[in-house]
């Protein structure tokens, strides 16, 4: 019973670090994609603009998230890994800025309700990419 409680508590631990430095990295991460949405909202629509951001953001969201969060190397799996998950938040996170758009939220506040819905799926996804079923 003790080795079991003491595992827990090890397993407890490690993950509350590491949802500590997800939201370091996701904050970062979310300001350089909002920032890059915004310059390119200046000049294009906001399905482009969202998706410019993205690409600029996933690229400092997969150096931060390998180094800092899971502390990792790079390997190709995780890279697969990363893009896999993100190829699908990235469908999840157009559909709802087109939901958000739709129901009238304007072109500036809908990715900021996009990345509230969106960031604990993507810990979730991203946690089992970097350290999978632990035992």
């Amino acid at each position: 019973m003790k080795q079991r409680i003491n595992n827990l508590w090890r397993r407890w631990h490690t993950d509350f670090w590491r949802i500590f430095r997800f939201g370091i990295t996701g904050t970062v991460s979310s300001l350089v994609h909002y920032a890059a949405y915004c310059l390119m909202l200046l000049v294009a629509g906001p399905n482009l603009s969202y998706t410019v951001g993205y690409g600029v953001g996933l690229i400092c969201n997969y150096v931060l998230t390998t180094y800092f969060t899971f502390h990792e190397a790079p390997t190709r799996r995780n890279a697969a890994g990363f893009v896999m998950s993100h190829v699908l938040n990235y469908a999840l996170e157009i559909a709802l800025l087109n939901l958000f758009l739709w129901v009238g939220a304007s072109q500036w506040l809908a990715p900021i309700l996009v990345m509230v819905v969106v960031v604990p799926i993507n810990f979730l996804i991203l946690r089992f990419v970097f350290v999978g079923r632990e035992k």
